[in-house]
């Protein structure tokens, strides 16, 4: 309590609200550019924090971690490009509310979930992070590769109406995933001499081309039509949610609240896996199935409670253990190093104060985040008034810009067409492109994690039923295929 107290002192000052402040418009802004991500974002400003203190840095930093996680959305729900991965799954029911004239509502319950599910996320950091820290102790290797095993299975959840073309489609992303250097003998695969692809395809590059792009090409025949609704249709949309709609954002809320927790305190899942898998286990769960995909606030709810409550939960193995959750808390690793930080047990005994400031922090980060988003939704939701042939050029801009700026490189251009072609021509032929990305999100670790528990076992299949908690997770998997298998066939011989 003590510790806590002091921390709460040394968290109120006039810097802590600015430098938080700050942080949280850049997030919004980086995380609705499509091709503009939250990593770049922390990246390009990290130099500014080495003059500042560890709480003022943190606060900046953590702003635009979490306003990033709210920001991505707002390009999925406005124009049907998600600005950053984890907001994929958001882009569905958002952009099919835009369609209808309710982008101010889509954008509302996005930053109501968002703000909750990062709250719920900063208080288990700042109560539960020793315990939670333990049990992911706990699991090893065997359990890791279980984990993104089951993440796999989400594939067939949003496979639309064709499991087959899901299942090829995921396919395709886990083989793109294997092009580059093997993660175990760092032997080329799939390279074809071409020195630029030994690193494989960035996500960001692979997300821009994917639907971005593919986006564009799909608008192309569009000519000068308005792109949703006219500029008076959007003012006079008030976008309020009612008390029925609360009611069943509810469940959705605290269960992806959950599962975000959880996977964001598992090292190398992060927040695409936890939107998809809220997403796909909230749907399956719901009494109105038939809403998502056509503009569900309840799928709206789960994945953007579930990307945001990742967000505290990435902090918990980095400062208890200095296990880095995902990319951006590895950035946050050097930060703390910069500020004579050393992450691990002790961190909490030798700067006790300075922890629980920056954890209390977090949980106004997420509340000016949710001040912030409401003063400006209004003018994100005017986007949608202007005319393809402006607002077409401006995107590709971006995506161009966006996709260059990642490794300075034009082949990562060339990277980008590509994937939009690919794009283009699956959704010419009836294949989501969603499986595409889940399999290249979740290729890479789940191979690595394969290949090391067989080369622990000396071969030996039996390392994943060795453990209480391999078991449980592969009982949860075949109990998920078995109900996604059954509500399929069981949804085809209706519609015959």
């Amino acid at each position: 309590m003590d510790l806590f107290l002091s921390g709460l002192q040394q968290f109120f000052s006039l810097s802590s609200f600015l430098f938080m402040n700050v942080g949280l418009l850049l997030g919004l802004v980086f995380g609705a550019i499509p091709g503009l991500t939250v990593i770049l974002c922390i990246v390009l400003f990290l130099p500014f924090t080495y003059t500042m203190g560890p709480i003022d840095s943190f606060m900046f930093l953590l702003g635009i971690y979490c306003a990033g996680g709210y920001g991505g959305s707002i390009s999925a729900i406005l124009i049907n490009t998600p600005g950053t991965p984890h907001a994929t799954a958001t882009m569905a029911d958002g952009y099919a509310l835009t369609k209808q004239g309710k982008s101010k509502k889509a954008l509302n319950v996005a930053l109501q979930a968002s703000t909750f599910g990062g709250v719920a996320s900063a208080i288990t950091l700042l109560f539960f992070a020793p315990q939670v820290a333990k049990f992911a102790q706990k699991m090893g290797t065997p359990e890791y590769f279980l984990v993104c095993l089951f993440g796999l299975t989400v594939i067939a959840g949003v496979s639309s109406n064709s499991l087959v073309k899901g299942m090829i489609s995921g396919a395709v992303g886990l083989f793109i995933s294997t092009i580059g250097l093997d993660p175990m003998t760092g032997s080329t695969r799939f390279i074809f001499k071409n020195i630029n692809l030994y690193s494989g395809f960035d996500l960001v590059i692979c997300l821009i081309g994917l639907f971005a792009l593919s986006e564009v090409l799909a608008k192309s025949k569009k000519s000068n039509q308005i792109t949703i609704s006219s500029l008076e249709e959007v003012k006079q949309e008030k976008g309020h949610i009612t008390a029925k709609e609360y009611k069943r954002m509810a469940f959705p809320a605290f269960f992806s609240a959950v599962v975000g927790i959880i996977i964001g305190v598992i090292p190398g899942t992060g927040a695409s896996m936890a939107s998809f898998v809220s997403y796909d286990r909230v749907r399956q769960m719901s009494k109105h199935k038939d809403e998502f995909g056509k503009g569900s606030i309840e799928g709206i709810t789960a994945a953007e409670t579930a990307n945001n409550a990742v967000t505290g939960a990435t902090l918990i193995p980095l400062l208890t253990m200095g296990i880095p959750g995902d990319g951006v808390a590895a950035i946050m690793l050097g930060a703390l190093m910069i500020n004579g930080l050393t992450p691990g047990p002790n961190l909490f005994v030798k700067h006790g104060s300075t922890m629980y400031a920056i954890m209390i922090g977090l949980i106004f980060v997420n509340l000016f985040m949710f001040l912030q988003g409401k003063t400006l939704t209004k003018y994100f939701a005017r986007v949608v008034s202007i005319p393809v042939s402006i607002l077409t050029p401006i995107i590709v801009i971006f995506c161009f810009a966006g996709a260059f700026s990642v490794n300075n490189s034009l082949f990562d251009v060339k990277v980008t067409l590509a994937f939009a072609v690919l794009a283009y021509v699956f959704s010419k032929l009836g294949f989501s492109t969603i499986p595409v990305l889940l399999g290249l999100v979740l290729g890479a670790i789940t191979e690595e994690n394969f290949r090391r528990s067989l080369i622990l076992s000396d071969g030996s299949w039996s390392i994943f039923v060795q453990s209480p908690i391999s078991i449980a997770f592969i009982t949860v998997i075949a109990l998920t295929v078995f109900l996604i298998v059954f509500s399929k066939i069981r949804g085809n011989n209706r519609s015959v």
